[in-house]
């Protein structure tokens, strides 16, 4: 279904699949290639007899409106404000969220913001540090040449996001997060210090041979929520729940977490 919204004072038009038999809202919040690179479809079947799966296109990726300027180097707490509208207009007052990538750092700031709303977050493949050395040559490379990506990936981005418009939407994102690299900022974190903040119950999900993540960066998110539940699945990449050898495991932690914090349905 489409939903439009009033989003930091814009008007917005969302697109938000609804799956499953359950009651309980689960929003999967997606990475910065949107929902079809990395596809929840598993999850949805594991989840769906207990959970209301949401899975939103956030703006400017899938079925929602197209982004036509820049991402803000804030843009994951501004699509938590975006999320939260949506919400909003589903008339979902909280929910379980699980967010993968970029969509991890939007779950994140929704706990920070409005941890009342957030029942449960699932933190898959987070960044936190602004500083990215071993991803600069891959954001550079979003940012100026996405075709360099591969044909397979390439085919699969102009079928989600339209032949005329993927490459420029992984220029703009690869754009901010070059821009994320350099700006000037008072905390080297992507969440301003704020991380340990997080007071709804967080699992930490993550594969050990993430490419995106740096030396000793996981250990910092570790150390920053000491309270969290951690799940390393090894040999993992950067998306755990739709890698073949790693999706199952990963589906069974977090039902495993969910289980363990109150939020299966009984």
């Amino acid at each position: 279904m489409w939903v439009e919204l009033d989003s930091s004072g814009r008007k917005i038009e969302l697109y938000c699949r609804i799956l499953g038999d359950g009651d309980v809202p689960l929003i999967h919040l997606h990475g910065g290639w949107g929902y079809s690179v990395y596809p929840f479809d598993r999850q949805v079947e594991a989840l769906g007899s207990d959970f209301k799966v949401l899975i939103p296109d956030r703006f400017g990726y899938g079925r929602s409106g197209r982004r036509l300027e820049a991402f803000a180097l804030d843009f994951h707490r501004r699509e938590a404000d975006e999320t939260f509208a949506l919400m909003d207009a589903l008339g979902v007052e909280s929910a379980v969220l699980w967010g993968h990538s970029d969509g991890a750092c939007i779950a994140a700031w929704m706990g920070l913001e409005a941890p009342a709303r957030c029942a449960a977050i699932v933190l898959e493949a987070l960044h936190f540090d602004r500083a990215k050395p071993r991803s600069r040559e891959f954001f550079e490379t979003m940012a100026t040449d996405p075709r360099a990506l591969g044909l397979g990936l390439s085919r699969t981005l102009a079928r989600e996001h339209g032949e005329d418009y993927w490459e420029q939407l992984l220029r703009l994102e690869g754009a901010a997060w070059r821009l994320i690299q350099t700006a000037p900022h008072s905390h080297p974190d992507l969440f301003d210090g704020r991380l340990g903040e997080l007071s709804p119950p967080v699992l930490i999900l993550h594969g050990t041979d993430d490419p995106r993540t740096e030396p000793g960066e996981i250990e910092t998110v570790r150390a920053a929520l000491p309270a969290a539940d951690v799940h390393l699945i090894e040999g993992a990449g950067h998306c755990p729940h739709s890698e073949p050898t790693a999706w199952l495991e990963a589906t069974k932690a977090v039902l495993d977490f969910l289980a363990s914090v109150n939020q299966l349905p009984q």
